[in-house]
């Protein structure tokens, strides 16, 4: 307990140093016993090491009021460019939900409109084929009973069949056939309507990435795994080790909504082979956990310091 109390608000949550404990670890505010605590995990942390380097870095070039001034300015920018990007998508879901509505209500009504005239049409003809009977010498008395209603429910007709452009006439259908026929017309809609969906969604994964999201992409099994794999796969390039180069390649990629690494690149490097060996094992990396947005994956640009230190 005395450990925690006097570590408290050097640490966050995750573990990591929080800004007020690299705050005081650069102006030299720390204990003697918090200074060891921080010194450990220094050791053992390089995210914390590489932030501690770049706040010793603007120190020596600015005050702290400025410093924590900028800070602040930076994350009002990027909270706010979030929200504005999370309105348009919203905005833009919500458009194309409405025209895929409204394109199956139409194919809808189409489709009941055809079979009304159909329908239409053959009571027609068979009017015309009464009249004809009657002009014939028929009269009401000795005109043939009507079909019951069973018997009326079974009658065939020709239903269309549409090739290309021009109308064939198909086989007879009776009505049981009829409703497969249009159950599998549905089925085709539904169809469509899966298949524009899954258009979206590619286009929606080609947008630009999110650089801060409220869930940020993590390594499969957190961040011990991760140095691990560095450690294991990283191969010192032979000329750097001849040329005595060593130092930090910070390496940019982006990772998409199913946690693929994509878009490879050095924002900075150190040469001697160093630039290349660290692209190769970055790529060499399994799928990471997705960063997520209003509870929904997103892509997300993610950039990662690789350390290269000669024995």
């Amino acid at each position: 307990m005395d450990h925690q109390a006097e570590t408290k608000g050097i640490f966050d949550t995750a573990g990591c140093l929080s800004r007020q404990g690299i705050m005081m670890l650069c102006e030299g505010k720390l204990e003697i016993s918090q200074q060891e605590s921080v010194q450990q995990h220094l050791a053992a942390c390089e995210f914390c090491s590489i932030a501690v380097e770049g706040w010793k870095l603007l120190l020596e070039k600015q005050d702290v009021a400025s410093l924590e001034s900028l800070t602040f300015s930076l994350h009002t920018s990027i909270d706010e460019k979030v929200r504005t990007e999370t309105k348009r998508r919203h905005r833009r879901k919500l458009w194309l939900r409405g025209s895929l509505i409204a394109a199956a209500a139409s194919i809808s009504l189409l489709v009941s409109f055809y079979f009304i005239l159909r329908n239409d049409n053959r009571l027609v003809q068979e009017d015309l084929a009464m009249d004809k009977t009657v002009g014939a010498g028929y009269t009401e008395m000795n005109r043939p009973p009507l079909a019951p209603m069973e018997q009326a429910s079974k009658v065939q007709f020709t239903a269309p069949q549409v090739v290309g452009d021009s109308v064939v006439e198909s086989n007879s259908l009776n009505q049981e056939e009829l409703a497969v026929t249009i159950n599998n017309s549905t089925e085709e809609n539904l169809s469509v309507e899966a298949k524009v969906e899954e258009k979206v969604i590619e286009e929606e994964d080609k947008s630009p990435p999110f650089t801060v999201v409220e869930e940020m992409p993590s390594y499969p099994g957190g961040e011990e795994v991760r140095l691990k794999f560095l450690q294991e796969n990283i191969q010192y390039p032979q000329t750097a080790k001849e040329s005595g180069i060593q130092g930090t390649v910070y390496v940019s990629f982006v990772i998409d909504t199913k946690g693929k690494i994509s878009e490879v690149k050095v924002l900075r490097g150190i040469g001697g082979g160093c630039d290349q060996e660290a692209i190769r094992v970055i790529k060499l990396m399994p799928s990471w956990l997705a960063g997520k947005q209003a509870g929904k994956p997103v892509r997300v640009q993610f950039t990662m310091p690789i350390k290269f230190t000669l024995n």
